[in-house]
């Protein structure tokens, strides 16, 4: 049975809501902050397949539903959560993007690392989309969290 704990990233970024919704969905944009390659874009009742190729991990997105400029929402990962994306307009050229992921399947000590990570992988995300749609610059955040060195 799937537990009620959720997590939650939040960025403010100032672009206009259609390119910060835009950078989600197109992975031509995606790449610059978040995975390295994907099977397309995001559209509903389609499964993507997401690649850190660095780390030889890949991970399907089945695409719930998306409402322009407002909320995309995936079925992730094995097991599958729900994360949803949400988009907010403050004003012409700054938006809210909330990132909520609930349906962890695992519990006691599995659970709280799975939670641990997804909290700090999608506060790292929306950190990278900010640094790249604000600046156009990619910092390698994803790249640089798990450097093999420091692994070993």
């Amino acid at each position: 049975m799937k537990n009620q704990i959720s997590v939650e990233a939040q960025m403010l970024i100032r672009k206009p809501v259609e390119q910060v919704f835009q950078s989600f969905i197109d992975p031509a944009i995606t790449v610059h902050f978040w995975f390295t390659k994907s099977s397309g874009k995001l559209e509903i009742g389609k499964t993507v397949i997401w690649e850190w190729e660095m780390y030889g991990v890949k991970s399907t997105a089945k695409v719930q539903d998306i409402i322009a400029n407002e909320k995309i929402k995936v079925l992730w990962g094995q097991p599958e959560t729900l994360v949803e994306f949400n988009f907010k307009s403050l004003s012409p050229d700054r938006t809210y993007v909330t990132i909520h992921q609930r349906g962890f399947q695992q519990s006691g000590d599995e659970l709280l690392q799975v939670l641990i990570d997804s909290t700090g992988g999608f506060t790292t995300v929306l950190d990278g989309c900010k640094a790249y749609l604000e600046h156009g610059i990619n910092l390698n955040l994803i790249a640089d969290k798990f450097p093999k060195e420091a692994l070993l």
